[in-house]
């Protein structure tokens, strides 16, 4: 019986080896990082600055690539669907992760089942602002404006599911004002119409809307955060700016794979997405971003999802958003 039992293990022993071998020979090539929102907006910029820092702690190239469209869900299907060999990893948000599950009427994938969570990254509050030529100079002149004329205004967001389209739409019914929804892929091209006076207001994050509010370009009313920005001091935030207690809308962005990855390609991949998240150039430069460093390991990240689907789940539901 022992010389059976040694002989099992002796020929298991091969099968071991080399997944420990991959798993500290990892990685061996760059890596694919898939953000699923166009360039130019907050998660395009954060991707990049983390890119260039994993790509430091690991060695190895962490190569940006973005895929936007369906509120984020388009690029984190691509991320679900790839080979879980941890070579394409993804950077999520609420959206894509979380509130699209109750947003959409489909989802090509279940973020609780399809993905592996690596690390929670960081948090990123959006704003409230309009074009100059809109006739308010505070959140409670545009809700007064919207309530004299419903329906004339409309609102950009980064994308269906974004924390900046529940903003808005929380907004409205706690306000009991109406204005449209009007979805891009990402704050980026939204902001250019927001610039242009295409559109009259925008939800973004401080990441893309602090430049253009600093130079005159575009006025910002509030920020969808419980405290203020120190990117934005003079700025309130809609819980001030309109008696809204309790409203906080802040995106928040954390790194997934495929799942099935192998355990120890989590790990690698865990341990130095946090290495660069709680490093003083991580927060530096979220510092100019207008975001926060919010790191969790996978385990805590895998939790925070689970949670997140159903209180957001809650949130659509109470506001009626949908994916325009």
């Amino acid at each position: 019986m022992k010389r059976r039992q040694f002989l099992a293990a002796l020929s298991a022993a091969p099968v071991a080896v080399p997944r420990l071998a991959f798993a500290q020979d990892f990685p061996a090539k760059p890596i694919r990082l898939i953000v699923p929102f166009a360039a130019g907006g907050p998660t395009d910029a954060l991707g990049r600055g983390f890119a260039l820092l994993l790509s430091e702690v690991l060695k190895q190239q962490v190569i940006v690539d973005n895929k936007g469209g369906a509120g984020g869900n388009i690029g984190i299907d691509m991320v679900a669907k790839a080979a879980p060999d941890g070579y394409t990893i993804g950077l999520g948000t609420n959206g894509p992760l979380a509130g699209n599950l109750a947003l959409f009427k489909s989802m090509p994938y279940d973020p609780a089942r399809d993905l592996a969570p690596i690390a929670r990254l960081a948090f990123v509050p959006n704003v409230i602002a309009i074009h100059p030529a809109v006739p308010a100079k505070t959140l409670a002149d545009l809700i007064a404006l919207l309530k004299a004329e419903p329906d004339r205004y409309s609102f950009a967001s980064g994308g269906n599911g974004t924390t900046s389209h529940l903003a808005g739409e929380y907004l409205k019914v706690k306000t009991g004002t109406r204005m449209t929804h009007v979805p891009y892929k990402g704050d980026g091209p939204g902001l250019s119409d927001a610039l242009g006076g295409q559109i009259p207001i925008i939800i973004a994050s401080v990441t893309a809307t602090a430049p253009y509010v600093h130079s005159g370009k575009l006025r910002a009313l509030a920020v969808t955060s419980a405290q203020r920005m120190p990117s934005l001091p003079d700025v309130p935030t809609v819980a001030e700016a309109a008696r809204l207690t309790g409203f906080d809308f802040s995106a928040w962005y954390a790194l997934v794979g495929p799942a099935r990855m192998p355990p120890e390609i989590v790990s690698r991949l865990s341990a130095a997405s946090l290495q660069v998240a709680e490093s003083r150039q991580m927060s530096d430069r979220l510092a100019t971003l207008g975001g926060v460093p919010a790191p969790m390991n996978a385990e805590q990240l895998g939790k925070y999802i689970r949670a997140e689907i159903p209180r957001m789940a809650q949130v659509i539901k109470e506001t009626g958003a949908r994916a325009d």
